[in-house]
Formats: structure tokens, sequence, C-alpha cells
């Protein structure tokens, strides 16, 4: 009895839930163990032959298929670089009116600081001899039929 307390607790001991079972090792001279196969009918090893070989309709039908697919791949991937293309050329584009927008931001205020009216108002009146017009030079009209005025058009009298 003192025995099989003895292997007992042993067995609790190796087995216990703090030491692992090793998984056995496979030696490469060592044999596996064959699976048993499954005895199949006549009948299912006939049609599983025939589902396997490839006659010529199915391999005609999956070489149509594959060409398809690739001529598919080949076009999307055209249109994907012609996209790419065209989007590089928007954006250069666009970085080149962006310049141009500043260039003329830059000239236009250059334009406006450089001039100065006051010796504009010198240059025409005293160098040209320009003056004011008097009151009875100048005539206001409505004009109702456009908003804007042509240069040869008759202006009526009052």
């Amino acid at each position: 009895m003192a025995d099989r307390v003895r292997s007992h607790a042993t067995k609790a001991y190796v087995d216990g839930n703090t030491v692992r079972k090793l998984a056995p090792v496979n030696h490469p001279g060592a044999k596996e163990k064959p699976k048993p196969k499954k005895k199949v009918s006549y009948r299912v090893r006939r049609n599983q032959e025939k589902a396997l070989q490839m006659d010529l309709p199915y391999v005609l039908m999956l070489t149509a298929a594959s060409v398809c697919t690739l001529y598919l791949c080949v076009n999307y991937l055209k249109v994907q670089s012609t996209m790419t293309t065209r989007i590089h050329h928007i954006e250069t584009i666009e970085k080149e009116l962006e310049f141009l927008k500043s260039e003329n931001d830059a000239l236009e205020t250059s334009i406006n600081t450089s001039l100065n009216l006051d010796e504009v108002y010198r240059i025409a009146t005293e160098e040209l001899g320009m003056v004011y017009p008097s009151k009875d030079q100048v005539i206001l009209y409505n004009k109702t039929e456009s908003e804007y005025v042509r240069q040869y058009e008759d202006i009526p009298k009052h």
C-alpha cells in the first residue's frame, strides 16, 4: 500500500498542472503510421478521374477567360497611368497659374505705388494745358434702354 501512495504521489507530481507533457519527437529514420484509406466505390473513383481531366472545351474556355482577364488588367493599368500623368500635368499648370497670379499682383502693386496722382495732375494742367470742364460743357442724361453707352451713338438734345 505504501508503494501505491508513492506512485500516486509521483504520478500527481509528474502529471500535475505544472509539468507539461512533451510531444513525441519524430526521428528522421522513424516510420510514420499510414493513415487508413477509405474504400471508394468504382463509380465515385471514375467520376473523380473524369472531373480531373481537362478536355478541349474546358481548356479553350480557361484560355479565353485568362486572355480577357489579362486584357482588362492591361487596360486598367493604362487608364491608371494616363490619369496619373494628367493629374501631374494639372498640378504643374496650377503651380504655374499660381506663380503668374502672384507675379501679376506684385506688378499691380508696383504700378499702384509708383503712380503719383499729384504728379499726373501737375503734368496735365501745367505741361499739357488741360483744364476742368465748365458747367455748360457737361450734359447729363439718363439712358434707360441699356446699361452701357456706345461711343458713336447720338446724344439726345434737351
